[in-house]
């Protein structure tokens, strides 16, 4: 494989002697391709003046996952947080902390709905842009992923899959039923129904240790084990009406029932108040949304698109917890909690095309969004002392306003620029209770944004883009409005660094960052490509966790607490590499060899100012990632592996908090066997490697050096899947 690297770093002239394909359609030609949904992958990625990755259905489906989060950690520059088959916050270039952008049909997630809801097999493809636009948002500091879903079809299918599958010997199913048809002419629709079982179990492993390093005291040992199951339902539709000539409705319902159950079992060691543990919790969740996108053609050139779409999540849950010493009840908490969020997004745009190569975007966003949470929490039957004086309801608004104008001009056969400029406020306002009361956060945020695409030649294989944006990361509502958290394990009295409450803070500002991108692509003549790209933000007033010692009105003795403040400027800066090829697109001495082949690295660096190094990074980022693997097809079967690689991660996150987290190993296979055109059989093994996981927390402090480690096994999953088209 480190040929395949090796040709990616030469220089473009090496491949001047290769027959160049036939020119991409013009910016004006390219748009009517995608509503005619002609357009290839290859032809998004390369007439898109902002960079751009495309994934196409196949790839994303290839490994049989059960969710999204888990298949993209094989995409370029992506890194989900969490132990493979567990989920995860999902990560452009390493960094964590909301700085990613996540869009579905172009659209930002409503707070209370999470990606795992939408099953893989509902995706058409995934974009990856890695420099934002007017258009999709600035709110991107990272980039953005656009999840793209699947639109009815015109004729009749029928698609089911049926899986059944293994975690550590814990049963998992899911099955899915897909229906596209039409009622008429001009009027077709898609439903979709899955229902999915998962039952896991994790090992409890955690200590930690007081002043004086690893021979200092140890404050606490945990040992035991957690079961989880989870039940889900998912129902989906989209109904398309063709109303007449360049004018179509699409409306959009979504409905997603899940129910969890949850336990726990440990002893604690060396802890004087109690030595065993037992915890219970369940939670029920329900998710109605309906969405609805209206396009008309108001002349030969011009475009307007309506899209609208509201909901409401509704999440409760309950857990208790028994605290035994020497088997006697000794301490009992119980906590309810209910939220409910509801979510309204409208949306205005108008596009026109001009004869003189110029695509015009402009529009209009307004979002209102609203979060209702009570919570209860009584400790030995009564309520927490303290916590009375904050309330135990909580209310809070965000509202949204965003103009936006964006002009993507075909100067040159050579050239393609693209500039925008977009505007966008946000306020939250919320009820902290008696003691906090009234909270308002309001900012605004102008983003100048530009792009341009470089041919050597119009019919060249190579391009070079160029960018140079402005993003920023606002911060989330729990940020800014937070009923504290009491630690559990020193739940009054004096409590350590390493087990602090959190509380939110009304007074944070959005971070803003600089972003600079510049990009090479090379396409093969089988539908290769080789890319490499260098890329760097500057960020002001990065937003970052940190704990200190309070006097708290919810206990007698002063607490630490962790919470969100502006530090100063970060910088972060990286280097992308991506190759995919057919194995005789690089040796043709192998003809017609059915092997493809794909790799991507991707080097990260980054320094937050005020802090020392050398761990002084951005929260979460890695120095590198890595992911190299093949396909191979040969008549009805087809099989492949992958393997993604995530090194240790450092962060050195205050002058004396430090993170350490396991590097990574995954590996992933499957094989399909193609039976007919109707049915398939696909098993897909996730997690070969099997590598245990820790994460470490060191802080150093007058009084000596704490220290917290936990450690998890994980397992190799397994999946059997049918598949069905009929």
């Amino acid at each position: 494989m480190s040929r395949l690297f090796l040709i990616l770093l030469l220089p473009t002239s090496l491949f001047a002697q290769v027959q160049p394909p036939t020119p991409p359609a013009s910016a004006a030609q390219l748009d009517k391709v995608e509503v005619s949904g002609q357009a290839t992958d290859e032809s998004r990625r390369r007439a898109s003046t902002a960079s751009k990755i495309v994934i196409s259905r196949e790839d994303l489906l290839r490994f049989g996952d059960g969710n999204l989060v888990d298949l993209m950690r094989r995409l370029p520059g992506v890194t989900p947080g969490g132990r493979p088959g567990r989920g995860g916050e999902i990560r452009m270039r390493g960094m964590g902390g909301g700085f990613t952008q996540i869009l579905v049909d172009g659209e930002r997630m409503p707070p209370g709905f999470a990606i795992d809801q939408i099953p893989p097999e509902q995706v058409e493809r995934i974009e990856i842009q890695r420099a934002p636009t007017a258009e999709t948002g600035a709110r991107a500091v990272a980039g953005t992923i656009n999840i793209i879903l699947r639109e009815p079809l015109a004729r009749q299918l029928h698609e089911a899959r049926l899986s059944v599958g293994g975690d550590h010997g814990a049963p998992q199913a899911n099955i899915s039923w897909t229906r596209n048809d039409s009622l008429g002419p001009g009027l077709n629709y898609s439903l979709t129904a899955v229902a999915n079982h998962q039952e896991r179990g994790d090992d409890i492993n955690t200590r930690q240790i007081g002043p004086g390093g690893t021979n200092g005291q140890i404050i606490s040992r945990t040992l035991g084990s957690s079961q989880e199951r989870r039940d889900s339902v998912n129902l989906n539709g989209r109904l398309l009406w063709r109303l007449g000539e360049g004018e179509q409705l699409t409306l959009m319902p979504f409905l997603v029932l899940g129910r969890g159950r949850s336990s726990s079992d440990f002893n604690e060691q060396v802890v004087d108040r109690y030595d065993t543990v037992h915890s219970d919790g369940q939670g029920d969740s329900r998710t109605l949304r309906l969405g609805g996108n209206y396009q008309k053609r108001l002349a030969e050139f011009t475009r307007l698109e309506l899209r609208g779409h509201g909901g409401r999540t509704q999440q409760s849950s309950d857990s208790s917890r028994q605290e035994r010493r020497l088997g006697s009840l000794v301490r009992t908490q119980d906590d309810h909690s209910e939220t409910r969020d509801d979510n309204l997004h409208l949306t205005t745009k108008l596009s026109h095309q001009t004869a003189a190569e110029h695509s015009w975007v402009s529009g209009l966003e307004l979002e209102a969004g609203r979060r209702d949470n009570q919570r209860r929490t009584l400790e030995n039957g009564a309520p927490k002392p303290g916590l009375a004086d904050f309330g135990e309801d909580l209310q809070a608004s965000t509202r949204r306003l965003a103009l936006y104008t964006q002009d993507e001009w075909q100067a040159s056969p050579q050239w393609n620029l693209h500039a925008g400029l977009r505007w966008e406020g946000i306020e939250s306002r919320g009820d902290g209770g008696p003691l906090v009361g009234a909270v308002r956060n309001r900012s605004e945020v102008l983003s100048p944004l530009l792009h341009a695409l470089w041919k050597p030649d119009p019919k060249s294989r190579d391009q070079l883009r160029m960018s140079l944006t402005r993003s920023y990361r606002g911060a989330n509502l729990n940020d800014l409005i937070a009923r504290p958290a009491i630690n559990n394990q020193f739940p009054s009295g004096p409590n350590t660094e390493l087990t602090p409450d959190r509380a939110g803070n009304p007074s944070l500002r959005p971070e803003l960052a600089t972003g600079l991108e510049l990009g090479w692509e090379h396409y093969l003549s089988k539908g290769g490509l080789l890319s490499a790209n260098l890329f760097t933000r500057q960020i002001q007033g990065l937003i970052r966790s940190v704990i200190a010692l309070e006097t708290v009105s919810w206990d007698s003795s002063p607490r630490f607490v962790a919470r969100p403040r502006n530090l100063s400027d970060a910088r972060t800066a990286g280097l992308e590499l991506e190759a995919k090829a057919r194995l005789d697109e690089l040796w043709p001495a192998l003809p017609n060899t059915p092997l493809q082949l794909r790799a991507n690295l991707s080097l990260f660096t980054s320094q937050v100012e005020g802090i020392e190094g050398p761990h002084n990074r951005i929260d979460a980022q890695p120095r590198f990632s890595a992911n190299l693997g093949a396909d191979y097809r040969q008549g009805a079967w087809s099989l492949g592996a992958n393997w993604s690689y995530v090194p240790t991660i450092w962060i050195q996150q205050t002058e004396t908090l430090q993170v350490r987290s396991s590097p990574r190993s995954v590996i992933d296979a499957y094989l399909q066997w193609t039976v007919d055109r109707t049915l398939s059989w696909r098993l897909g093994l996730a997690n070969l490697s099997r590598l245990d996981t820790f994460n470490e927390t060191l802080i150093e402090s007058a009084a000596g050096t704490q220290q917290s480690e936990s450690r998890q096994r994980s397992f190799t999953t397994w999946t059997l899947r049918a598949e069905m088209r009929f």
